[in-house]
Parts: structure tokens; C-alpha cells; sequence
């Protein structure tokens, strides 16, 4: 039994890769990808087909409306259940996603402390909100614009007393698995990102987007390409400048995706993608998994 824990900037070949090793495998796969967990969004979170499947069965996709919410915690509690399951039938595991968090708080010993109370901050700025946890907790890593963490460490420290230690064993792995990392030179991912856009848009994607807005649900607006498209349907913005704002946010989403691999994640084995000839890929990570 092995797993294989598949990361990577966004558009590296990350799915493809894994359904290859899965049928080779006879492995099933759990989703690491923070938006793909909704089933409402799909050409702009490049969301893999059934088709794309190949009967290959996946978890951790499509199992919540993108109303509800949604957190790393009820990711964690969910995943680690398919995966100790699998773990107990013998089965080969690809775990495949660009959300580090997820898989960090999926295979380490990443712990998060019970809210008791949730308190409300409506009326503080994130600037004001980081500078409070800043004089708290100088050590923190939390971002400036990552508003949800930093009103959950204010609240729990403002109800406990305590801060939030969630990051303590967040480099002791509770699992054996593998990690396989997918990089490209940046040039050739940019230029692969910005023409993905365009596919997007030829599959649908402004259709999803007007759909999504009409619909009311604006919780897709924090993904990207439906937070831009969205400008369109507001009459902020025409459709070139729309696209040409994904494709920009875009690059900018997989350099830092690939930062945070590189500072977060010890003894990943990275593979230069050949976009041209993909199968060159698959055969250097397969024929490395098969000296292990």
C-alpha cells in the first residue's frame, strides 16, 4: 500500500498526472484542492470531468454547496476518515491538490484549537485586525488579507484567553506517503496559464460566472476567474480586460503556490513538467515510484 501526495503550482499537470499513476496503481484519489470541494463551480476551478476520470474514483469532490460554509477543519475531520479507510482496505492512495493547507492538515499532526464562542468584527479593517494579532502573537504567519484566520485567532484568544497554536506539529507527518512536486520554468507555466484562461472561456466560462452571479452565490467570487468575470456582469469592466485580468491573477496565484510548497513542505521529489510531450512527465515520476 502507498501514497502518493501530488503538488504543484496551478497548471502544472497535477490531475493528469494523477489519474495516470492511478491506473497504473489501481489507486484511488482524494482531492486537495480547496475549490473543488464545491459542486457549483467548474471550468474556472479546472475541475476534472467524468469523463477525465476514467472510472477512477475520487473523494473529497463535489460534497458541498458552495452556500454552506466550509472550513481546513471540516476538510481535515472528512479526508482523514477516506484515508484511514483505504489505509484499512490495502489500497493505494493519490492525494492531488494545490491547496498546501489542505494537505498539510490532512498528513501532519496539525491541530486546531475548538472555537467556544464566535465573535463579531464587522467593523474593524484587515489592517486593523492584522495589527491586534501582530502585538498578540509577533510570530505569527498570518496574512494581512487572509481576513477569516485572523478574526479566528482574535476570537479564540478573546474568548479563551489563549492563543491558537494550530501550526505545533504542522511538520510531524501522522502518515508514510511520497511526495511528488510538479514545477515548470516560469515562462512556459505563464504561457501554459494564459492559454488555459482562454480554453476557459471557450468551455463556458462565462456562462458559469453569469449563472453563479445571478444565482446570488457570491462565495465564488473569491476564486479566480469568477471574482473577474464577475466584473464583467457588474458593468465594471468588458470582457478582454476581464480576461486578461484572470490570466494575470493567475500567474501571480501559482508563484505563490510555489513558495509556499517550497517553505512548507520538507523532501518533495520535483519534476520539470514537459507541457509539449506530457508522457515524458508521467514516465520520470512512474519510474521513480517504481525504485521505491
Amino acid at each position: 500500500m502507498k501514497i502518493i501526495v501530488i503538488i504543484g503550482p496551478t497548471g502544472t499537470g497535477k490531475t493528469e498526472l494523477s489519474i495516470a499513476l492511478a491506473k497504473k496503481m489501481n489507486a484511488e484519489i482524494i482531492n486537495a484542492d480547496a475549490t473543488q470541494v464545491y459542486k457549483e463551480v467548474n471550468i474556472g476551478v479546472a475541475k476534472i470531468t467524468e469523463e477525465q476520470k476514467q472510472g477512477i474514483p475520487h473523494h473529497m469532490m463535489d460534497i458541498v454547496s458552495i452556500k454552506d460554509d466550509y472550513t481546513v477543519m471540516d476538510y481535515q475531520r472528512s479526508a482523514r476518515k477516506i484515508l484511514d479507510k483505504l489505509i484499512s482496505e490495502n489500497k493505494n492512495v493519490i492525494i492531488v491538490g494545490g491547496t498546501g493547507f489542505y494537505i498539510k492538515a490532512l498528513l501532519y499532526d496539525y491541530k486546531f484549537a475548538p472555537e467556544k464562542e464566535k465573535l463579531n468584527y464587522d467593523d474593524k479593517t484587515n489592517e486593523e485586525l492584522k495589527r491586534r494579532v501582530d502585538e498578540i502573537f509577533p510570530q505569527n504567519d498570518i496574512h494581512v488579507n487572509n481576513r477569516k484566520r485572523l478574526e479566528r485567532f482574535l476570537s479564540h484568544y478573546d474568548v479563551t484567553g489563549e492563543i491558537i497554536k494550530s501550526t505545533e506539529g504542522k511538520n510531524k507527518a501522522l502518515y508514510d506517503f511520497v511526495l511528488i512536486g510538479l514545477t515548470a520554468p516560469r515562462e512556459e507555466l505563464y504561457n501554459h496559464l494564459n492559454k488555459r484562461v482562454e480554453i476557459m472561456m471557450c468551455d463556458g466560462l462565462c456562462e458559469e460566472v453569469k449563472n453563479l452571479y445571478h444565482a446570488g452565490l457570491t462565495k465564488a467570487e473569491n476564486f479566480i476567474g469568477y471574482k473577474e468575470f464577475t466584473k464583467y456582469y457588474k458593468g465594471e469592466q468588458n470582457i478582454i480586460e476581464c480576461m486578461e485580468e484572470t490570466k494575470k491573477n493567475s500567474r501571480k496565484y501559482a508563484k505563490r503556490q510555489y513558495t509556499w510548497f517550497l517553505n512548507q513542505f520538507e523532501g518533495v521529489n520535483w519534476f520539470q513538467v514537459d507541457y509539449k510531450h506530457f508522457t515524458n512527465t508521467i514516465k520520470k515520476v512512474s519510474t521513480f515510484l517504481d525504485t521505491l
